[in-house]
């Protein structure tokens, strides 16, 4: 799994790639407003461990990214503003290591600068993102969400 993330006028995008065996199965492109990078990043985390927990012959995810510091609040049992992001976070691993007893998570840092392959290509994709907003106050998660809910309750 390689994730990034960045801000970019005030849009952050979140960008994860998972791999298996350097294929890539999985692509996910996520932004919102008025977040900061850490807030970015860590949902990407938590977006890749989520999918990656719920393929089927997984037991062994690596998270690859550039912010090994925020990968590292998933495990700060202090009081921090990501604490609801952590709980989903914990509950996904918990999951994944109840359905075998090896399985296996393990976070590496790589530096944008590195220029390993899998990570240059996300990191590319991701500053090469730019997302032209219509609407800024219905161009986010909350917003999206809040319109899939009112669409279920509607029909």
């Amino acid at each position: 799994m390689v994730t990034d993330a960045s801000v970019k006028n005030n849009i952050a995008s979140s960008i994860v790639h998972i791999h298996i065996h350097n294929k890539p199965i999985v692509k996910m492109l996520h932004h919102a407003i008025n977040i900061m990078s850490t807030e970015a990043e860590f949902f990407t985390i938590r977006c890749g461990i989520n999918q990656a927990s719920h393929l089927q012959n997984i037991s062994k995810i690596i998270v690859v990214t550039n912010s090994i510091y925020t990968a590292k609040k998933i495990f700060d049992p202090s009081s921090h503003p990501l604490q609801k992001q952590v709980a989903l976070i914990l509950n996904d691993l918990r999951d994944f290591f109840n359905c075998h007893y090896e399985n296996i998570v393990e976070f590496c840092k790589c530096p944008s600068k590195s220029k390993w392959n899998l990570h240059k290509y996300v990191d590319i994709e991701n500053k090469s993102f730019n997302l032209t907003l219509l609407l800024p106050a219905k161009n986010s998660w909350d917003f999206s969400k809040k319109s899939e809910c009112n669409n279920i309750i509607s029909n």
